[in-house]
């Protein structure tokens, strides 16, 4: 296949790039009729939303009994499971000393999912099946006389065993209604003993031995379509866990036991282990294998945003404590308009200062400085508008000082590759040979230059918390815009205008001008080409040889006054 020439693969660039721009204009265009709007989606500091005030209880004792250090924990998780639901530039405080309470702010309407989200303790417990049966309680006539009552031989030996269900016990599984409007959940049952709980939708009641495994066992978790054992997708969402190392062997020894019981008798209630949420019968299964490798999948009539609200909940932990809702109102805007005013004045002021330090340094080559920091813009504007429709991304305060910092380093591009076309010129080259050569130079240091820009993004996004992050993306965001624009626009937009007459011939206004630029010539007279031993200088070894030709100079001058 015929290597294309360069005119041919700049013009393929330059369409590539309008491409892309109309089709991000397009999807936004899109995103429209789907709630999206042309314009970015601002953060808390400059649009306001809402706050909530939540309460904290533990076990459900009053507020005096909670800690810093639990205030603390819950402040992380509930800022993780927030930032994990998607919601951008959200502020998650504590005000302790005066009610103990966290301060939970969002930009924009909070969501229903993101409310229950934020509240729920999400505690997850795992205990073994010991009776199941409707949810519905027993009459009191059909209630067991008491000399059949189960009477436990002898103490437990493992979570599965009979004789953990006691009289008692058993009684109040028969009185337990699961299907009453008002359901209390079971969530401050103690651990280490057995208990009566309800299904989710309570259809099922069950007596549960202790428990076994908990949440804290949990490594990650995460949300996908349940598929089954012929590897086909059922169509129904699924949460998938992976327990960490200690638990594994425990839940092996647990599937193992499960397994044999099953084996024995498949109808046995014993076979199957109790998924428990915040005290209710999340899952029931029955163990079909043993499960050596720790990662069990929880399932059941899931919408796929109710997956990945457990998924997120179970990833980012139980909270240590539980909350109740004290207040939620409407805020205002921290900084308003009137700050973001002033930051884009800035950066149309920093703009036009660069574009009059091109056309002073580079003359009408300063012009494409100016075009390619354009469409750099228009790019990033149309990234940020599609991220705050696909992943509600919210442009802050601190996000449009990124965007006025990267006009900079975006600038330093286009200078670096410039200085590299002129070196060219300098050493006698054609300025199209200057422009596809010093290309080859600038690139893989323009290359560079981005990946520790964008390095330095990431690293500063991942340990930073609140609108540092809105900073670090938006730089991270530029960086990558400006090797796409320098790539797809400057390089060829240069290409091609040095076969024009006007930049090809270095007119002196071009910013191209061989004779401006002091190179060497070309040609030695008429007819004589410079010779191709003679050796073509860099920029450093022309200036020692014009310094060393001067001192000669005077050095003869000296010589022939002294004479």
């Amino acid at each position: 296949m015929a290597k294309r020439s360069p005119l041919a693969a700049a013009r393929g660039a330059l369409l590539s790039m309008v491409l892309l721009m109309v089709v991000m204009a397009a999807g936004i265009f899109g995103t429209t009729y789907a709630g999206g709007s042309w314009a970015p989606k601002l953060a808390l500091d400059l649009s306001g939303g809402t706050q909530m005030i939540l309460s904290p209880k533990v076990n459900g004792s009053s507020d005096e009994n909670v800690s810093q250090e639990q205030l603390n924990q819950a402040v992380e998780i509930i800022r993780q499971r927030v930032d994990g639901a998607g919601v951008s530039e959200a502020e998650v405080t504590t005000s302790f000393g005066s009610g103990n309470n966290v301060v939970v702010s969002v930009p924009g309407t909070i969501s229903a999912e993101t409310r229950q989200l934020i509240q729920a303790s999400a505690n997850m417990t795992f205990r073994p099946v010991l009776l199941s049966g409707a949810g519905t309680a027993v009459a009191e006539d059909a209630r067991t006389a008491d000399d059949k009552l189960p009477k436990p031989s002898a103490e437990p030996t493992n979570g599965s065993d009979r004789n953990w269900i006691t009289a008692d016990l058993y009684k109040q599984y028969e009185a337990k209604d699961c299907t009453a409007a008002r359901n209390e959940d079971a969530d401050s049952a103690d651990p280490t003993k057995p208990m009566v709980a309800c299904s989710t939708d309570g259809q099922e009641k069950y007596i549960l031995g202790p428990v076994e495994l908990s949440g804290s066992d949990i490594s990650t978790a995460s949300h996908s379509q349940e598929t089954s054992g012929q590897g086909v997708t059922t169509g129904r969402w699924a949460v998938n866990i992976q327990f960490n190392d200690a638990a594994r062997e425990k839940f092996q020894n647990i599937t193992s036991r499960l397994n044999a019981i099953r084996a024995q008798n498949a109808n046995d209630p014993r076979a199957r282990f109790a998924i428990l949420l915040d005290g209710k019968v999340l899952s029931s299964p029955v163990s079909q294998a043993v499960i050596s490798d720790g990662k069990p999948q929880i399932t059941g009539n899931f919408t796929e945003q109710e997956a990945k609200a457990l998924a997120d909940q179970l990833k980012y932990g139980a909270l240590p404590i539980s909350f109740t809702i004290q207040s939620e109102q409407q805020i205002s805007a921290t900084l308003g308009s009137e700050q973001l005013r002033v930051g884009l004045l800035t950066g149309l002021i920093g703009l036009l200062l660069v574009f009059v330090y091109s056309l002073f340094q580079y003359r009408l080559l300063g012009f494409v400085t100016m075009m390619s920091l354009v469409v750099a813009g228009i790019i990033s504007y149309e990234a940020i508008a599609l991220l705050g429709w696909a992943l509600n991304y919210r442009l802050s305060l601190a996000g449009v000082a990124g965007l006025i910092v990267a006009i900079g380093a975006t600038a330093d591009s286009f200078i670096v590759y410039f200085e590299r076309i002129r070196d060219e010129i300098r050493a006698g080259r054609t300025i199209p040979s200057a422009v596809n050569h010093g290309w080859q130079r600038a690139s893989r240091t323009i290359l560079a230059s981005k990946a520790v820009n964008l390095l330095a993004a990431v690293v500063l996004y991942v340990v930073s918390v609140g609108s540092v992050k809105g900073f670090a993306f938006t730089l991270g965001l530029t960086a990558i815009a400006d090797l796409v624009v320098v790539y797809l626009f400057t390089h060829p937009m240069l290409t091609l205008l040095s076969n024009t007459r006007y930049f090809g011939e270095g007119h002196r206004h071009s910013g191209l001008s061989p004779e401006s630029l002091g190179a060497t010539p070309l040609y030695r007279g008429a007819g004589r080409l410079r010779s191709p031993e003679e050796k073509q200088l860099s920029i450093a070894e022309r200036r020692r040889a014009e310094r060393a030709a001067a001192e000669a100079d005077e050095s003869a001058s000296d010589e022939k006054k002294e004479s």
